[in-house]
């Protein structure tokens, strides 16, 4: 489902990091351990050179040609792995507002708060102001602003769905006929948006959740997969996760805390479709008070990961941040090692989001891939937590952010 479909965004990861890239200076890292992806094996002492953007050498030191006019990163001690994707976020916090304007240093500072402190090199907008996140990504693109390479989802809702927790002064679009689905996502998509995120299901507080009825869905479907964009959904209960199966979404964007499990009927299909997961465990540790309940829905939700992960199916990582201000991550890696091994879990930061997006040079640590790493203080094999403890992250060769 996710081949030719997503070659837009490809291009558009491509296009972002080909203008951030042009005046990259040259670096390498050294004396490291590298794992070079997920399921790689450990080289010590590595060395990685980074020339325009690239990565140009990879090898162990004494084996690899340093240019002797490179910005040298001393690395001993840690560990180097591919640059993270957070496949579920909002640039919605009031310090996102006016970013075609608004001062570079504050914004800067603010990404590496949310975002690049925790190694993120790639992400998923699911839902903001887009007259606010295209300036922003046009600015990182240019290099006035450090962040990651961003893409975006434009929301969908169904009628009467304006969910509890977003102000009740804000216009959401809300579709009551297949015929309005069909021409919001093409609006989105015109705008410049890179996917689309419906709300098949919307949490209306103690009120029934409003879902969206299959053949709404299925229209938003239709013309994002005609243009080669992805489609995310956020389910609310059983009947939004079978609407998202019946429409052939891309992408489930939470587990559903209001099911203990997926249904067998429901793991066959998404795998038969290639439908990736996006668990964002930790947001459902800050929805109620009762520590009680907090308990049943992480372990209804992280029973919802194995069920997925022992199916074979794709696993995205992705907290929601900005909708939450959570932006520590230890908390996240450490629930989805619950289901998941370490190896898996920075596979959901790695080489899982880059094959499902098709993005061929993202991933790994290679040469010839993009110049998105990550430097840890850890070894996250040993220590999963160790995935939150960044020194260094480097986007399309340049350092976003480095630790004090």
């Amino acid at each position: 489902m996710t081949g030719i479909r997503l070659r837009v965004a490809l291009v558009l990861i491509g296009l972002a990091v080909t203008s951030a890239a042009s005046d990259a200076e040259t670096v390498v890292l050294k004396g490291g351990t590298l794992y070079a992806s997920a399921d790689a094996a450990a080289l010590p002492d590595a060395v990685i050179v980074i020339s325009d953007g690239v990565i140009s050498a990879v090898g162990k030191s004494g084996e690899v040609s340093v240019p002797a006019d490179a910005r040298a990163i001393d690395c001993s001690g840690k560990t180097v792995v591919a640059g993270f994707w957070n496949s579920h976020v909002h640039f919605t916090e009031h310090v996102w507002h006016n970013t075609g304007a608004a001062p570079a240093a504050p914004l800067t500072q603010h990404m590496q708060e949310m975002l690049t402190r925790w190694g993120f090199t790639t992400v998923w907008d699911l839902g903001s102001d887009p007259s606010n996140t295209l300036p922003l990504r046009k600015r990182i693109a240019a290099g006035e602003v450090a962040g990651p390479t961003i893409l975006l989802a434009g929301n969908i809702f169904p009628k009467g769905g304006h969910p509890v927790y977003v102000p009740s002064e804000v216009q959401l679009p809300e579709v009551a006929t297949p015929e309005e689905a069909t021409k919001w996502a093409r609006d989105w998509l015109a705008m410049g948006e890179d996917g689309i995120k419906l709300f098949t299901g919307a949490f209306m507080g103690d009120k029934p959740v409003i879902n969206m009825d299959p053949a709404i869905a299925k229209a938003a479907v239709d013309v994002a997969h005609a243009q080669g964009r992805p489609v995310f959904a956020h389910p609310q209960n059983k009947v939004g996760v079978e609407t998202v199966i019946a429409s052939d979404v891309d992408v489930l964007a939470h587990t559903t805390p209001s099911e203990r499990a997926y249904t067998d009927d429901q793991l066959a299909r998404c795998k038969a479709q290639g439908t990736a997961l996006i668990p964002t465990l930790g947001l459902f540790t800050t929805v109620v008070l009762d520590p009680n309940v907090t308990n049943r829905l992480i372990a209804a939700t992280v029973n919802q990961l194995k069920q997925f992960s022992d199916n074979g199916g794709t696993v995205l990582f992705g907290t929601d941040v900005g909708f939450t201000t959570q932006y520590d991550t230890t908390q996240e890696v450490q629930l989805m090692h619950r289901a998941l091994s370490e190896r898996q879990v920075l596979a959901s930061l790695t080489t899982n989001p880059a094959r499902f997006f098709k993005a061929p040079k993202k991933g790994k640590v290679e040469q010839g891939f993009d110049a998105d790493l990550v430097v840890l203080d850890g070894d996250p094999l040993a220590d999963v937590g160790n995935l939150a403890k960044v020194s260094t992250t480097i986007r399309a060769g340049h350092v976003i952010y480095q630790k004090p």
